[in-house]
């Protein structure tokens, strides 16, 4: 199993006493990044999202990663995602965006797409739509255009219900072999298997514990056996987010993980994230869940609902999730802890965990990729 960090521009609270909290929210988030590039992480990734209050500020992905493939050296960095719905982004423009980035990274990019994440964000550039669902029309519609654009020396044209193209050369092309490894963000179970079928890995941000992951993961695992690519090439993958907070000790963990805010985080993604399926127990916005005492992290914890302990702890956590078969396991790290514990998880991951799970030094996406251009 691989490893991961995902980064979305969370700033909380942090602004109602801090006038710089948005900026220092952003720039720390990068150095997150680059941390765990050093730390020996796979992957990183950098949502797009807009409107979204507190929950994520990190609008302009693609300028983020741009940054990012200057300031780092091996870890692969994946839009996570970007939208490529014709009302948010157009896609000539995505797949324009997709292979300058390939460049930049030096092969290093991930094009992970997908829908947006709620009413709120979808109706801001659709408004008077009534059916959440008419975005994967869309998607669907698209999704299957953006290899053609990149492997075609001139783009054949596109003429769709959403959007239309001429022929055109679609510049750059991506860098080397093939195109940049695709996936999609799954926000519902069946959408394990949609994306299976395609031959698309999965972004599975909507997995809770690992319970839940064990019988998505076989609809996956069975539909992709069978795909018909819309790519080049299969990415049999699916990638799962957790929390992770690592200390020196299981009682340094905890206290950690009880003070970062972890209720209102939760509490601001279902408030957004209002297509996901929610959790019994879950309230609506603006009522909160309770705050998080150290009693209630032992149950998280007991419950498989976050990772969280000594390296060792952490270490037997993340077995879990390989053994219920993800394959790669990105962590959700900005959750309102300091910038101090925040890069000492990655550290300590990077240093006691990740050398016990991940003995390939090559990455999954990269031999589906030379494996295709070959």
């Amino acid at each position: 199993m691989e490893f991961g960090i995902f980064v979305q521009g969370y700033v909380g609270k942090r602004a109602e006493t801090d006038p710089e909290a948005e900026h220092k929210a952003l720039m720390e988030e990068t150095e997150y990044v680059v941390q765990a590039d050093a730390s020996g992480f796979k992957y990183a990734w950098a949502s797009e999202h807009h409107f979204l209050e507190e929950y994520s500020h990190l609008s302009a992905n693609d300028v983020y990663l741009g940054y990012l493939a200057h300031a780092t050296e091996r870890i692969h960095l994946g839009s996570g995602i970007f939208n490529p719905l014709a009302p948010v982004n157009h896609p000539v423009k995505v797949a324009e965006k997709v292979a300058m980035l390939d460049h930049l990274s030096g092969g290093r990019f991930e094009f992970g797409s997908g829908r947006g994440a709620g009413s709120h964000e979808i109706l801001g550039f659709m408004p008077g739509i009534t059916d959440m669902n008419h975005t994967k029309e869309i998607w669907e519609e698209t999704i299957a255009e953006f290899p053609k654009m990149w492997l075609q020396d001139e783009y054949v044209g596109f003429q769709g219900r959403h959007w239309s193209l001429p022929p055109r050369k679609v510049l750059p092309k991506p860098y080397g072999k093939s195109h940049p490894a695709m996936w999609y963000a799954a926000g519902s179970p069946s959408s394990y298997a949609m994306a299976g079928r395609k031959g698309l890995g999965v972004l599975g941000f909507s997995v809770q514990k690992v319970s839940d992951m064990e019988w998505v993961v076989e609809s996956y695992k069975t539909a992709v056996k069978e795909a018909r690519a819309v790519g080049d090439f299969v990415n049999d993958n699916v990638m799962v987010t957790s929390t992770a907070i690592c200390a020196e000790t299981h009682d340094k963990a905890v206290e950690i993980a009880a003070g970062g805010g972890l209720n209102y985080l939760q509490s601001l993604l279902f408030r957004y994230h209002d297509t996901f399926p929610r959790p019994e127990g879950v309230p609506e916005w603006p009522e909160l869940l309770p705050e998080y005492s150290a009693e209630i992290i032992e149950l998280l914890i007991a419950e498989e609902l976050m990772i969280c302990g000594d390296p060792e702890e952490v270490t037997r956590q993340c077995k879990r999730w390989e053994q219920a078969g993800a394959d790669q396991l990105s962590f959700g790290l900005p959750i309102g802890i300091s910038y101090e514990d925040t890069m000492n998880t990655i550290r300590l991951i990077g240093e006691h965990v990740i050398p016990k799970i991940d003995t390939d030094p090559v990455h999954r996406t990269t031999r589906f990729r030379q494996a295709a251009g070959s």
